[in-house]
């Protein structure tokens, strides 16, 4: 494995998924020939999906073969776990005029090193809830009731349970990508043998 911090070593193109507060870099080659950074700039701004107005923008810095981004880790470190859009702007330096040229998204993952943080995907936390409240709904199989003018409508068990195995099979999905990208088997081949 190469020393990614090294610039040198910088992989091509953007990240899909990075860990909040890790140290980020990454080149752009293909830039140069139509952009070149003597009378251009590139940026890439990003906003997460949940809202907010916090915008992350990436300054690129120029040289003859590519556009070279860095994030360090401390700035890295505000980035809020979840989905983020971004946009690849470049900009004409004598005019001032910018164009989008790209546009894609990656997603900030939490660091585990970080008390308190709880690594379980959105699908594992649902799922995890969803088998806490079947666990207990033979306890409490009311519907729905009124208090004060106000009225609760739970799900019904049928309802819980198309929602346990939709997200029970999100779960699954996301083991196997993982250990498909870890190398390993994904756990859905089935191995015959003949004799």
């Amino acid at each position: 494995m190469a020393n990614l911090f090294d610039s040198a070593n910088a992989p091509e193109g953007e990240p899909l998924e990075i860990v909040v507060g890790d140290f980020l870099q990454w080149k752009r080659s293909d830039l140069v020939s139509d952009y070149p950074s003597a009378t251009h700039s590139a940026e890439y701004v990003a906003r997460v999906t949940q809202g907010g107005s916090s915008e992350i923008k990436i300054v690129g810095v120029g040289s003859a073969d590519y556009y070279l981004f860095t994030v360090s880790s401390s700035d890295s470190a505000n980035f809020d776990a979840g989905f983020y859009h971004w946009q690849l702007e470049v900009t004409e330096t004598s005019s001032g005029n910018r164009i989008v040229v790209q546009r894609g998204e990656f997603k900030a993952v939490v660091d585990l090193d970080v008390n308190g943080t709880d690594p379980r995907t959105h699908s594992e936390v649902m799922l995890d809830k969803i088998e806490t409240i079947l666990e207990g709904k033979a306890d409490s199989d009311v519907s729905n009731y009124s208090i004060a003018g106000r009225s609760l409508t739970k799900m019904t068990f049928d309802e819980l349970m198309v929602a346990r195995d939709r997200y029970r099979q999100e779960v699954l999905a996301y083991r196997r990508k993982l250990r498909i990208e870890s190398g390993k088997a994904s756990g859905t081949t089935v191995k015959v043998r003949f004799s």
